[in-house]
């Protein structure tokens, strides 16, 4: 590519499942949209940013995603869902309730970049203490967080706002708390302070 080339900056990671991993023939096909001076940025909620050709946008991100690498947009957002690095176990570990729960909210437009996270079990590897909304697998249902922030002095753990929710309670939850963040936050007022301002319960009323 010509360094005159209009481009456009996208996330990218090899989808959702047992940490972040790539295989060769991803790391392969990336490559191609590189030039030998380009560099790649690892994020903390587990994507790559990589800046292509704007006008062969649609193209590369049909190829990237032919090799089985997701894709999504930058900047204020829903992130796709961090999960955890190192458990096993398909259905053990709720897999496909995340892989769900990030097909239906990542890359919703909302007031400031929204990290959510999930974790198989109360170990909390993905970290969902810490983001904006957090998941956690207790046996069969789900607990919910909200409110953790991971950076700051002002640093603090989310709050629990519901236990023992089923797959489609989750579901629908956090799109409904999504929707209402993207109404009522500010322009580019962060999740955190948005939640101080309005309150955990306004969240579901």
């Amino acid at each position: 590519m010509e360094n005159s080339v209009s481009k456009i900056k996208i996330g990218i990671n090899g989808g959702i499942g047992y940490g972040a991993k790539l295989n060769s023939k991803q790391i392969v096909t990336i490559s191609k949209y590189m030039n030998e001076d380009e560099e790649l940025e690892l994020t903390t909620f587990q994507q790559l940013y990589i800046e292509i050709a704007e006008d062969k946008s649609e193209e590369i991100i049909e190829d990237l995603q032919s090799v089985g690498l997701a894709c999504y947009p930058v900047g204020n957002f829903v992130k796709s869902l961090k999960t955890c690095n190192f458990c096993k176990g398909e259905v053990e570990e709720g897999m496909p309730v995340a892989k769900e729960l990030n097909q239906r909210i990542a890359g919703k437009a909302v007031p400031f970049t929204l990290k959510v996270a999930y974790t198989g079990c109360p170990i909390g590897c993905g970290e969902p203490m810490l983001s904006d909304i957090g998941v956690m697998k207790i046996k069969d249902h789900y607990n919910l967080y909200v409110g953790g922030k991971a950076k700051g002095k002002d640093a603090e753990v989310g709050q629990l706002l519901l236990e023992n929710l089923t797959p489609d309670e989750l579901y629908n939850t956090v799109e409904k708390i999504i929707a209402v963040y993207s109404q009522m936050g500010k322009k580019r007022e962060t999740f955190y302070k948005f939640l101080k301002r309005i309150g955990r319960e306004r969240l579901l009323s």
